[in-house]
């Protein structure tokens, strides 16, 4: 059985800047970071189609701190894909920013392939804290 996880949050932004934050190294390594320790996970991210990519942190006696990834897809400002893989779960994620006017971006997230209930959890927690922790990019 395959779970997906959908988030969707609001940003007071434009779209230009809510996809550089998406897709800018420097700029994700400031809101994706070890859930645990709030370490940046410095990473080698590019928005071009096929290329492969990875997060690194430091490693815990449950993980080995690496996560490799794949751009799917690169659909300048409205939609961006790539491959999440971790140990032996391989998700997929897809970004999708969505202009409502007056200063304000949706930004949808969609993540699928993922195993077990719990997972499911997990990663909803964890997208839950680094979605917040976009929000204080976005404002400086």
């Amino acid at each position: 059985m395959s779970l997906t996880l959908n988030l969707d949050h609001q940003y007071t932004t434009t779209i230009e800047k809510l996809w550089t934050a998406l897709t800018d190294s420097g700029k994700l390594a400031k809101w994706i970071a070890n859930i645990q320790t709030g370490i940046p996970m410095e990473n080698n991210f590019k928005a071009e189609v096929g290329h492969r990519f990875q997060f690194r942190t430091q490693p815990t006696e449950w993980w080995d701190g690496v996560i490799d990834g794949e751009v799917l897809i690169v659909d300048e400002p409205h939609k961006l894909s790539y491959t999440w893989a971790s140990g032996e779960e391989k998700h997929t994620i897809v970004w999708t920013l969505q202009d409502l006017g007056e200063g304000k971006v949706n930004l949808h997230l969609e993540q699928s392939g993922i195993s077990t209930a719990p997972a499911l959890n997990g990663a909803k927690y964890g997208w839950s804290k680094w979605c917040g922790e976009l929000e204080n990019v976005l404002s400086v």
